[in-house]
């Protein structure tokens, strides 16, 4: 099993880098004590509270190659602090990664109330996802029962699901508009039909047709 082996100090002082350095030899010592094959080490000096970080950035880029699975870390906190360790956090464990930690000696165990939040922040972007999904299929109820045709006017209809939609159909804005639906609405149904078009976009499309039929 790899796993990745990520250190971080929050300065550039003599000191930190010899912490630097110790972290680097305990994690490796770690890694071949719970048998992991080590794919990468990664190491930076930067602030806990900074989220933009080319060391961590890098961690999270690694942790979607299938065959790594775990993360060697001294510490809960050498990922960020803050809110950006709890983001930091949900991303990891939602791609499935396995965290270690020397202060554990193993496997990492988070604080009730880490655990506690993690819980929460789940829940909300699961409801997101939800809500999402509700938006669309009311959009598109509500386009169809008003007369909107998606298999006469949506001129992708019938490509590959897989190969992205970057037309804007200006008609079909315009119609939608027409039938009272809202922005976030329209974009909606043209995602459900296969645009990948957000509501900013559906908005500033159908000014900028109003504004050339003022001219």
């Amino acid at each position: 099993m790899k796993a990745i082996i990520y250190c971080r100090v929050s300065t550039n002082k003599h000191t930190q880098e010899t912490s630097l350095i110790r972290q680097e030899d305990e994690l490796i010592q770690l890694a071949n004590q719970c048998g992991f094959e080590i794919d990468s080490i990664i190491k930076e000096q930067a602030s806990g509270y900074d989220f933009e970080r080319d060391g961590i950035l890098e961690v999270l880029e690694r942790i979607k190659d299938p065959q790594v699975q775990a993360l060697l870390i001294q510490d809960e906190t050498r990922l960020g602090r803050g809110n950006a360790k709890i983001a930091l956090l949900h991303c990891i464990i939602k791609e499935g990664i396995q965290l270690y930690s020397i202060s554990h000696n193993g496997e990492l165990q988070l604080s009730e109330s880490d655990s506690m939040v993690l819980k929460i922040v789940s829940m909300v972007e699961e409801y997101q996802r939800k809500l999402h999904n509700v938006k669309i299929k009311r959009g598109m109820k509500r386009a169809v029962e008003q007369g909107y045709k998606p298999e006469k006017n949506l001129k992708n209809l019938g490509q590959s699901s897989g190969r992205e939609k970057i037309e804007v159909p200006i008609e079909q804005i315009i119609r939608l508009r027409e039938n009272e639906l809202t922005f976030a609405e329209i974009a909606a149904t043209l995602r459900g039909f296969g645009y990948n078009i957000s509501k900013a976009t559906v908005h500033r499309r159908y000014q900028e047709y109003i504004e050339s039929q003022n001219q």
